[in-house]
C-alpha cells in the first residue's frame, strides 16, 4: 500500500488552474484549424481565425484565454491501492485557492446561491471522486465557464423516444441555446442512469479529444449524426452564422431503469479547458 499526504496536491493543483486557463489543448486548436479550412462563410472564417490568435496569445503571454476562468470542476481518479493522510478535499480547494489568487484567474464563485457574495478565491471546487486499480492518484481540472453551463439541461425522455428522440433533444437544445454558449462549442451528452448521473456523465464526456471516436460503433454512429444536424443550424462561429457550430459530440450511456430514459446535454464553449496530473 502505498501511501502520500494531502498536502503534496496542492502545489501541482495550483499550478493545474494556470495551466488549464492558460494553454488551450492541441486537439482543441488542431479541430478549429480543420473546421477553419472547410468553413464556407468569410464571417465565420474570420471569427475562428480571431479565436486560434487568441489562444496563441494567452499560450505565448501566458494569460488566460477567457476572462470567465470557471467554475473549478475537478475528477479525481484515486487507485485502490493508495493511502492518502490528511483532508484531501481541503488540499484541492487550497491549491485552487493559491492558483487562481496568483495566476490572476477571476474569482466567480458566490458562497450562496441566493445571498451571493463572491469568495474571492473561487473555491469551493467541484470535485468528483472515482476509484480505480493501482497506486496512482490522478486529478483533472476542467474550468468551466458560465456561459456555457447555463445552456445546459437534463430532461427525462421516454423510453419509447429511443436513440431518434435523443438526437432530436440533443439538437433542439443546441439550437435553443444559440449563441449564448460562445460557439463553436463541444456538446457532451448524458443517457441513462438517473437524474443526476446522467448530467455527471454527460460532463465527464467532455474529457474525451476533440476527433476521438466512441469506442461503440452505435454511438459512434449517433456523434456523427448529431454533429450533422447541429452543424447545419447555421448559428455558427459566436452566433454570426456558418457551418461551424459545434467541433465534436460526445455521448457517454449508462444502464437505466426500464420505466426511465435521463438525457443530459452540458454544453462547453470552445475554450474547452481540462489538464491534469498524477501522482
Amino acid at each position: 500500500m502505498r501511501t502520500i499526504r494531502a498536502e503534496s496536491v496542492i502545489e501541482p493543483v495550483k499550478l493545474l488552474c494556470m495551466d488549464a486557463n492558460y494553454n488551450l489543448g492541441d486537439d482543441v486548436v488542431d479541430a478549429l484549424k480543420k473546421f477553419y479550412e472547410a468553413e464556407e462563410s468569410s464571417t465565420a472564417k474570420s471569427i475562428l481565425q480571431q479565436i486560434l490568435k487568441n489562444a496563441e496569445i494567452a499560450l505565448n503571454e501566458q494569460m488566460p484565454i477567457c476572462q470567465d476562468t470557471g467554475f473549478a470542476v475537478y475528477f479525481v481518479e484515486k487507485g485502490v491501492d493508495l493511502c492518502i493522510e490528511g483532508d484531501l478535499t481541503q488540499a484541492i480547494n487550497e491549491g485552487t485557492r493559491q492558483g487562481y489568487i496568483e495566476g490572476y484567474l477571476r474569482k466567480s464563485i458566490v458562497e450562496d446561491p441566493l445571498r451571493r457574495v463572491n469568495t474571492k478565491d473561487n473555491t469551493p471546487a467541484v470535485i468528483w471522486y472515482e476509484d480505480v486499480p493501482g497506486g496512482q492518484l490522478r486529478i483533472t481540472l476542467a474550468p468551466k465557464g458560465g456561459g456555457s453551463e447555463n445552456m445546459s439541461e437534463i430532461r427525462m425522455l421516454k423510453p419509447s423516444d429511443g436513440a431518434e428522440g435523443l438526437i432530436d433533444y440533443v439538437v433542439d437544445r443546441v439550437d435553443r441555446s444559440g449563441a449564448n454558449p460562445c460557439p463553436p462549442i463541444i456538446v457532451g451528452v448524458g443517457v441513462g442512469g438517473t437524474y443526476e448521473k446522467c448530467a455527471y456523465i454527460a460532463k465527464k464526456s467532455l474529457l474525451r479529444k476533440v476527433g476521438s471516436t466512441h469506442p461503440d460503433p452505435f454511438y459512434a454512429r449517433m456523434e456523427d449524426e448529431m454533429l450533422e444536424r447541429i452543424n447545419k443550424l447555421g448559428i455558427g462561429p459566436q452566433g454570426f452564422g456558418g457551418r461551424t457550430t459545434a467541433l465534436d459530440v460526445f455521448i457517454e450511456a449508462h444502464p437505466c431503469h426500464i420505466a426511465s430514459l435521463p438525457a443530459a446535454v452540458n454544453i462547453q464553449c470552445h475554450a474547452a479547458r481540462h489538464k491534469s496530473f498524477t501522482i
